[in-house]
């Protein structure tokens, strides 16, 4: 059943540029169009900033049209301009290979679960075995060097001062000059193969989508479409998904469900909203209750909470999202390990635990009688002394793996081991140390 998929874009805030709204809504009118977006594989995994495109592929699932998700193992090769100030790193074919499958795996896990057929391709196909004479005489031949130059891509390069040489424009290779070439066929060659006749991407993509527009216009004599979304950004202007330690990536052994959860989690308020309308298929409605609960109770997060959630499970599945959720319910106090404890490994622990003190101790020491908590508070710092170690325990402050010890005669022995070699304490409700036997 076909929807208005261009009025649903607007109304969740979807559009930043678009070809003819008319034309593009009246070709959507019949059900199963195909509309397609390129992904390049810079690293094996796709990050947070692509989930806007995925997202808008999974809308396109959803009103009845086919998703064509383009992942670039050509254009990979060279290295999209837009958006950046300088070259990107050359890949070797083998971590190309690598990368071209890494996200082929994310990007059907998350289409294909709409039930609506997906089309995942890859550029490198068609333009294997294509000669650099032919693609100049029968493509290049019809790319006006005028038009390149005017794109915001390009001339935002061209105008910028290399820093080592200090030429005007030395800091855009022809390679990525190219690049544009490459992906203006790339539109040509879905209109060919698969009457694909609308693009979609970020809004830094817009030189390129025009590009293939004019192409498409020159060599088939015949009318294709592009539409670009806000690049995913947070209220000051910054790219979202980017942390201290890094990018937020969709690969569970690059950012582990739990910080994905906790990335959407502490999102700031100004944000939430936004996110809630982009990167979900909340209704609108729903949306609009959740701006109202955050403006009037900010403190419950119910929106970071609701996006923290959505999102988890579309890019982790229910078991990611469960996992997530136990272990901040061990960040607040859940217990660890033991017959009615949660069970974590070390790995988990440590990322759970990543900002608090550790100490390291010998493993014999746990052996035996083993180790006097009282002594293992004040190593790790959670009591200055002895004495101070006492009173907390005696006080009903003091907690191995989020289970209190009222004991001040407590010994720490193997069995205590929340993973296979750590442990956590605490003191009082906040104040944690992490203990690990080596």
């Amino acid at each position: 059943m076909t929807s208005d998929l261009f009025a649903d874009f607007q109304a969740r805030g979807l559009v930043h540029q678009s070809t003819e709204p008319k034309a593009i809504r009246a070709w959507l009118a019949t059900g199963g169009r195909r509309i397609y977006a390129g992904f390049d594989p810079t690293a094996d995994s796709l990050h947070v900033g692509h989930l806007v495109a995925l997202m808008l592929l999974r809308r396109v699932a959803h009103a009845g049209h086919e998703p064509v998700a383009l992942v670039g193992g050509a254009t990979g090769m060279i290295g999209d301009p837009s958006g950046r100030s300088e070259e990107r790193n050359l890949l070797s074919p083998e971590a190309l290979a690598n990368n071209v499958a890494g996200v082929e795996r994310q990007i059907r896990a998350i289409l294909e679960g709409t039930g609506q057929r997906v089309h995942v391709v890859n550029n490198g196909d068609w333009m294997q075995g294509v000669g650099y004479l032919e693609f100049l005489r029968d493509v290049g031949k019809h790319v006006p060097l005028s038009q390149m130059l005017a794109k915001d891509s390009v001339k935002s390069r061209l105008e910028r001062n290399d820093p080592d040489s200090g030429l005007r424009g030395a800091g855009l290779s022809y390679t990525e000059f190219s690049y544009m070439l490459l992906q203006a066929w790339d539109f040509v060659h879905l209109l060919d193969s698969l009457d694909c006749r609308v693009q979609i991407g970020g809004s830094d993509q817009w030189g390129n989508i025009t590009a293939g527009i004019d192409l498409a216009r020159r060599l088939r004599a015949t009318d294709v479409f592009g539409l670009t979304c806000p690049l995913l950004t947070k209220a000051d202007g910054t790219k979202m998904g980017k942390t201290a330690s890094g990018a937020i990536w969709l690969d569970p052994r690059r950012t582990s469900p739990y910080r994905f959860y906790q990335y959407w989690i502490n999102l700031d308020d100004n944000d939430a909203g936004c996110c809630l309308e982009r990167l979900t298929e909340i209704p609108l409605e729903e949306v609009r209750g959740l701006d109202s609960l955050r403006a009037t109770h900010p403190a419950a997060r119910d929106s970071q909470k609701r996006l923290a959630e959505e999102l988890t499970r579309l890019v982790h599945g229910e078991d990611g999202l469960g996992s997530a959720r136990q272990a901040t319910a061990i960040f607040f106090g859940a217990e660890i390990g033991g017959a009615d404890g949660i069970a974590m490994d070390d790995a988990l622990l440590a990322e759970i635990f990543a900002d608090v003190p550790s100490r390291e101790f010998a493993r014999t020491v746990l052996d035996g009688d083993g180790l006097l908590l009282i002594e293992a508070m004040e190593a790790t710092g959670l009591a200055t002394n002895r004495s101070h170690a006492r009173r907390t325990i005696e006080q009903g402050g003091a907690s191995v793996n989020n289970r209190r010890i009222a004991d001040v005669a407590y010994r720490l022995t193997g069995q205590d081991l929340s993973g296979t070699s750590t442990l956590v304490l605490r003191s009082g409700k906040k104040s944690y140390a992490i203990a690990r036997f080596k």
